[in-house]
């Protein structure tokens, strides 16, 4: 089971949840570029959890300012589809960014449009 950075981060993006990770497992991070072609942290509209270097120890949690990581179990059935958006995010080119529409024509612009958010 690993931990995912759900809807409350979008727009967001608050980095404590990188400084109390152990194992490196949540990006983009700041001033970084990636040589598999994913997307800065400028470019992105939230953080995310590489599901596959996740150890699971929660630490990540407590310092969420805005509530938006769960462990797998705990995720709410609303943001269910944001474990694949974290996973896809680590799986170099094969991106796809809720924040940008792709899962629709839901888009974040500051705020959302094409549907209200949910909460």
């Amino acid at each position: 089971m690993a931990y995912v950075i759900a809807e409350p981060c979008i727009g967001v993006k608050d980095t404590p949840c990188v400084d109390a990770c152990p194992v490196d497992c949540i990006h983009p991070k700041k001033n970084m570029t990636y040589d598999d072609g994913r997307p800065t942290f400028d470019k992105v509209s939230q953080l995310y959890i590489d599901p596959v270097e996740c150890i699971d120890c929660g630490a990540c949690v407590p310092v969420c300012p805005v509530s938006a990581i769960f462990a797998l179990d705990d995720l709410p059935d609303k943001w269910k589809h944001f474990t694949e958006i974290n996973a896809s995010y680590v799986q170099g080119g094969k991106f796809r960014s809720w924040g940008r529409g792709e899962w629709g024509n839901e888009r974040w612009s500051g705020r959302w449009e094409g549907r209200e958010r949910e909460r």
